[in-house]
């Protein structure tokens, strides 16, 4: 069985479980909790079939570990994997009747996120299929600009952590917290700069199998390309809740970029 046939297999299973789970405990955040997963599976299974041979091939399994790892962290320190749903899907629940959220559930949540995480993982396929291409300083290159955008993030989430943390501590002693949302640190140049270290790594993979391929003329950058559209809606959703929750919320967005960190506005 070829390798891209076991990931859409596993991937399909992954998806049938997500689904049920969902139905079961009416808890729509099953694909959250696989997002940092089923990745570095899919990433494990095309290094496999070289038979952890290929440098490559075992570089990028590598990456993709070390990405899954630092999100999985991230996750689990903020409940994820305790029944912490994202807030999301209640605000969407409220504007969408039972049956209409259902289809959303099936269709966006379920299937059409476990299809991105097959897509953005495809390069380890393309470098699969060309696996005889030698292994090259650009390769090693393309993997310390990925660790290093895995470090951006990691900071990114850091700063998160302890202003909500703070933010949460404050509402517990009765005082009124002020600011209600991040503005500084990287969030004074972004105000997603997590957002925007998790598509450069993605970015960066696609590379790395085009590197293999010797051209970038690669039908695996729908992927990356899909994954960054789905972040520049779930980003404007996002920022459409916090807005109503907090109409400063948009003195910050004329002054800040939305994704890449850039200066700030007067």
């Amino acid at each position: 069985m070829s390798p891209l046939s076991v990931v859409i297999i596993v991937a399909a299973s992954f998806s049938f479980l997500a689904w049920i789970a969902s139905l079961i405990t009416s808890d729509f955040s099953w694909v959250d909790r696989l997002w940092s997963v089923v990745p570095v599976i899919y990433v494990v299974v095309f290094a496999g079939s070289a038979h952890f041979s290929n440098a490559r091939l075992n570089l990028m399994a590598v990456v993709a570990a070390v990405w899954g790892a630092r999100l999985t962290f991230n996750l689990a320190r903020k409940g994820g994997y305790t029944g912490l749903e994202d807030y999301r899907w209640a605000v969407l629940r409220a504007q969408l009747n039972s049956w209409q959220f259902q289809l959303f559930n099936f269709f966006f949540i379920v299937v059409y996120q476990n299809i991105i995480l097959v897509l953005i993982t495809l390069p380890a396929l393309t470098a699969y299929e060309h696996r005889g291409t030698s292994y090259s300083a650009l390769d090693a290159v393309l993997a310390i600009l990925f660790l290093a955008c895995t470090f951006g993030e990691t900071v990114a989430d850091n700063q998160q952590w302890r202003f909500q943390s703070w933010k949460l501590a404050e509402r517990n002693a009765g005082r009124p917290a002020t600011p209600q949302f991040l503005q500084s640190g990287l969030f004074r140049l972004s105000r997603h700069p997590n957002y925007f270290f998790e598509l450069a790594q993605w970015w960066i993979f696609f590379f790395m199998g085009a590197v293999a391929a010797d051209s970038t003329l690669q039908w695996s950058v729908i992927g990356t390309a899909l994954l960054t559209t789905l972040f520049a809606g779930s980003t404007r959703f996002t920022e459409q809740i916090t807005l109503s929750r907090y109409p400063e919320y948009a003195d910050y967005q004329r002054r800040t970029s939305p994704v890449v960190p850039w200066f700030t506005k007067s």
